[in-house]
């Protein structure tokens, strides 16, 4: 079932996901089932307003549980608009100099090499922290001074690039702000968040993340395989700033209906509009916690947690926006959410999608991965049963059959274990957290490439005295 969904997917391309006119609960009904996932809500907002919110599946998959337009999912990166927002009204209320330095404010980075990065560049990713460094760490504590533990520990931490040298996406850049808000309001980050943000907008049903397990809560998946698992249901506070608010659909939507309205509320009108224009010539495509498409004429943001995905877009132009949450993390190639989130939010805005096209590269990417475990376990198991062969290889021939795999499977446990990790800007441990099946085969490939060529090492030479003098 799960592959003929997947097929399902591949075939986006070929047949358009969404046309214009097809409804939200039309998209729903075909790329629910094709994504795996056991849950989606959405809202809807039209010329302003709040037009439309529902949901499908289960909160937590098997339970019989239901979602709705009201279950709280946590967000993801959408909450660092959150953040943005906050220190903005800050900004606005005089306590912080955007172009300052956000040493200024957090005084103990002011001799060390993050000195100079100004309060814009945190929020526009242009501080030179990068991707690899953002995703390092994930506390995971619910100790009332995580975050000022967590940006305690960066000090001393050299971003990988000068400040506006390049744009990259660091969590890093909105955990440091998490707790300059904090230190300059005075207030924990939970607390101000509520008190200046979610109550004014009525946002009810909605909190940040608190180091708690609510039970309300969709639940997320993460990909295992043709599968899922279900996720910790804990909350992280040290990652609140950058993706712990907890928002259900409709509340997400009253959000986004603020931030499009053009009248000073939360923030000024003009606030909101610096938020969503770029925020340099080095962030032509990010404003102040939000991601900005010129040609399409839209402002978004996506989030993803350990088994939620979620995606928020505004058209501000239009006052038109969509909220999709997805209580499933993407897999490699299988079960990914994306196609479900984007053909919803293009129903909903009333536009063309197509698809994104064949996953089949990613898919068999995957197998290979999985597959190279198995292969080496085999291949464990015929250099015992050929053991004597092996142990007869001459010494010039055994130079090189024995000793040059295992420099190649060394190689190829680097490439598993911190390339590819590099690359993909998350290290192994983050790749566990968010797709436990590819960092499983990850590992599992590296360690057992070695152990092979390692063991047919100590086969030949173990008993090659034994051989070299056994009679005939």
């Amino acid at each position: 079932m799960r592959l003929l969904a997947t097929l399902a997917l591949s075939l986006g391309a070929v047949f358009p996901a969404s046309a214009p006119d097809a409804t939200v609960d039309q998209v729903i009904a075909v790329e629910l089932p094709a994504s795996g996932a056991p849950g989606v809500a959405y809202a809807v907002v039209t010329d302003g307003e709040v037009a439309s919110s529902g949901a499908e599946g289960e909160r937590l998959a098997g339970s019989g549980e239901a979602l709705t337009a009201q279950t709280p999912f946590v967000i993801g990166s959408i909450s660092k608009s959150f953040t943005a927002l906050a220190i903005m009204q800050l900004v606005e209320a005089d306590e912080i100099d955007l172009d300052a330095p956000f040493s200024d404010y957090l005084t103990g980075f002011a001799d060390g090499p993050a000195a100079d990065i100004t309060v814009r560049q945190l929020l526009s990713h242009t501080s030179g922290y990068s991707t690899l460094q953002g995703n390092a760490s994930h506390d995971g504590s619910d100790e009332i001074d995580a975050l000022e533990r967590v940006v305690d520990g960066l000090v001393g931490l050299t971003p990988a690039y000068a400040p506006e040298e390049r744009w990259e996406y660091s969590n890093v850049n909105y955990q440091i702000a998490g707790r300059m808000l904090e230190v300059v309001s005075g207030q924990e980050y939970q607390s101000y968040v509520a008190e200046h943000i979610l109550e004014p907008l009525g946002m009810d049903d909605s909190f940040v993340a608190d180091g708690e397990t609510h039970d309300e809560m969709a639940i997320g998946h993460r990909p295992w395989f043709f599968g899922s698992l279900p996720a910790s249901a804990r909350t992280d506070r040290a990652t609140a700033p950058q993706g712990g608010i907890v928002a259900t659909a409709d509340d997400l939507a009253l959000y986004l209906q603020t931030m499009m309205n053009g009248e000073d509320d939360v923030l000024s009108a003009e606030g909101k509009a610096l938020m969503m224009r770029p925020a340099s010539p080095a962030s032509p495509w990010y404003g102040l916690g939000w991601f900005i498409d010129s040609a399409a004429g839209t402002v978004w943001h996506s989030g993803a947690t350990p088994g939620i995905e979620t995606l928020a877009t505004m058209v501000p132009s239009e006052g038109d926006a969509v909220v999709v949450f997805v209580n499933r993390g993407s897999g490699m190639g299988f079960g990914e959410t994306v196609q479900l989130r984007n053909a919803v939010t293009a129903a909903g805005l009333d536009r063309e999608y197509a698809g994104e096209g064949s996953r089949w590269g990613q898919q068999l990417l995957f197998l290979g991965l999985a597959l190279l475990p198995v292969f080496y376990l085999a291949a464990i198991v015929w250099a015992w049963l050929h053991r004597r062969q092996i142990r007869a290889k001459t010494w010039a021939s055994g130079v090189f059959t024995l000793w040059v795999p295992l420099l190649t499977t060394i190689v190829a446990a680097w490439v598993m274990l911190s390339l590819v990790p590099d690359m993909i800007g998350a290290p192994i441990g983050t790749i566990l957290l968010f797709q436990p099946d590819l960092g499983l085969v990850l590992i599992a490939g590296a360690v057992l490439g070695v152990v092979w060529s390692v063991f047919r090492l100590i086969v030949a030479y173990s008993g090659r005295r034994a051989v070299s003098h056994a009679p005939g």
